[in-house]
């Protein structure tokens, strides 16, 4: 089958995948371009976990101001080298994050850095609210754990959902752009603070 370099174009300005790429995936697909995008992001997390063990000791903080100075964040993003973390596509990934801290208010980056013990009281609260509505025993687990689900996808940056785009999480957004720079890319930390907050 013949592929329009419009469609290679389209491909590519929707993915960022390189233009060998996105033929091989128009090509593999019959020129779908859903079924190419699809197979392109296959590939990238199959990069990106390949990638995942590397260190990340380069990188920027991005800074950013929301609502004429109410909301400030600074979040730190990490590469592998000095040379990608000048590429416009880390960049723009790093203040993506900003962004998103900003209006959304994680509290983590990742599941694995809430504390056990707040993990286990929101599992504890979940299981007494279900008991207290008589859910039957069967049942229980199943509600404890879409509850669970649910808090992580709210306080846990890398599995909310992609501000811009909510066919994405921001997990989906990291490995396409791993994907697209060819190294390991990490958020290794962020605050957020908001005019009137109480300091804990």
């Amino acid at each position: 089958m013949s592929i329009s370099t419009d469609l290679i174009k389209e491909l590519r300005l929707s993915t960022g995948a390189g233009v060998l790429a996105c033929r091989k995936a128009l090509e593999q697909s019959e020129g779908d371009l859903e079924k190419a995008a699809a197979l392109l992001r296959e590939q990238g997390l199959t990069k990106a976990s390949k990638r995942a063990d590397r260190e990340t000791h380069d990188g920027v903080l991005d800074l950013y101001s929301h609502g004429d100075g109410r909301v400030g964040v600074m979040v730190e993003v990490n590469c592998e080298t000095d040379f990608v973390a000048r590429t416009p596509e880390f960049r723009e990934f790093a203040h993506e994050m900003a962004l998103q801290i900003a209006a959304t208010a994680p509290n983590w980056v990742d599941m694995d850095d809430v504390p056990k013990e707040i993990a286990e009281e929101e599992s504890k609260k979940a299981r007494e609210e279900a008991l207290a509505q008589s859910k039957p025993e069967h049942v229980i687990d199943r509600i404890v754990e879409g509850r669970m689900r649910k808090f992580y996808e709210e306080s846990c940056l890398l599995k909310q959902i992609y501000i811009r785009d909510d066919s994405k999480t921001v997990a989906d957004l990291l490995n396409d752009t791993i994907a697209k720079t060819g190294e390991n890319i990490t958020i290794r930390r962020f605050v957020r603070w908001e005019v009137g907050e109480i300091a804990e």
